[in-house]
């Protein structure tokens, strides 16, 4: 059984499965093999806590809402603020987004905090996934459920941390200049 048939498969407590429940079940978990395949050799895991009901739960993928992918559809600011911080600091091709809870605890207009057993349950996907990675939580309920490096979400008002928080695992030792105020040339990270 691939990971994707076993995610689809996986009882997480009293989440809603999207890749297996739902008229569009199909297209997301396709959605999904293509993206870990795409993202097969990727160093870094960004992990947040779980698919938001205007993000992952309709698109099928991590930190990613419908509006990118096809134009249409709904927009979530935490997807457009990961994407672009990533793509800023030419950090998307070489980064895995997971979720600590990869489906989705919540209704279709609400999220909800995961539970103790939620996070549990969604953990031998995580290790899957993380095997080999350095890997990045996003927000406190990830970074409590990983011990990984911490960043702040960038829901809140949390935006300009969550890009200076990236900016320190900026790939190669190659300086970023992007984010830097006019009058800095650069910052190394190595």
């Amino acid at each position: 059984m691939s990971f994707v048939e076993e995610l689809a498969a996986a009882e997480i407590g009293a989440t809603f499965n999207f890749y297996r429940e739902g008229p569009r079940a199909r297209l997301l978990r396709r959605r999904l093999a293509g993206y870990l395949a795409a993202r097969e050799r990727a160093r870094f895991l960004l992990v947040g806590e779980a698919p938001g009901y205007r993000g992952a739960r309709v698109s099928g993928l991590p930190f990613t809402s419908e509006r990118q992918l096809t134009g249409a559809g709904p927009a979530e600011v935490t997807a457009t603020v990961v994407r672009a911080a990533l793509e800023e600091l030419e950090l998307e091709e070489d980064t895995l987004c997971w979720n600590v809870v990869p489906t989705h605890p919540g209704t279709e207009t609400a999220n909800r905090r995961p539970t103790g057993a939620e996070i549990a349950a969604g953990r031998p996907f995580l290790e899957h996934l993380a095997r080999g990675r350095h890997v990045i939580a996003v927000g406190r309920v990830a970074h409590a459920a990983t011990g990984a490096a911490y960043v702040r979400h960038p829901s809140h008002g949390g935006a300009e941390e969550f890009r200076a928080g990236l900016l320190r695992f900026a790939a190669g030792g190659r300086p970023v200049r992007r984010l830097l105020a006019p009058c800095q040339t650069s910052v190394w990270h190595g």
